[in-house]
């Protein structure tokens, strides 16, 4: 799995780059029924479609969360003080 490979998979499923696990399921699922080939669709497209989806789920799958202090903070900074007491408490 490269860099590359996920900017084409993004681009297969006409994502972008800062997405949700829920996004690229809805997206895939959209492309299966408009490109399924019992619905008269092109039955390589979808094959291109499932294998970027797959290569997707597996990147997501694989992914380490960090739930640090640092973190937490950066993304929501106005759910806690910024006392470093040792003790987070919600506002």
């Amino acid at each position: 799995m490269s860099y590359e490979k996920i900017q084409e998979a993004l681009e297969i499923l006409g994502l972008p780059t800062l997405i949700t696990k829920e996004d690229i399921k809805r997206r895939y699922k959209e492309l299966v029924k408009r490109y399924h080939p019992d619905r008269g669709g092109d039955a390589k497209k979808l094959q291109e479609i499932k294998e970027a989806y797959e290569l997707l789920t597996e990147y997501i799958e694989g992914f380490r969360y960090t739930f640090s202090k640092d973190e937490v903070n950066r993304r929501y900074p106005s759910l806690f003080g910024s006392e470093d007491t040792g003790v987070w408490s919600i506002k």
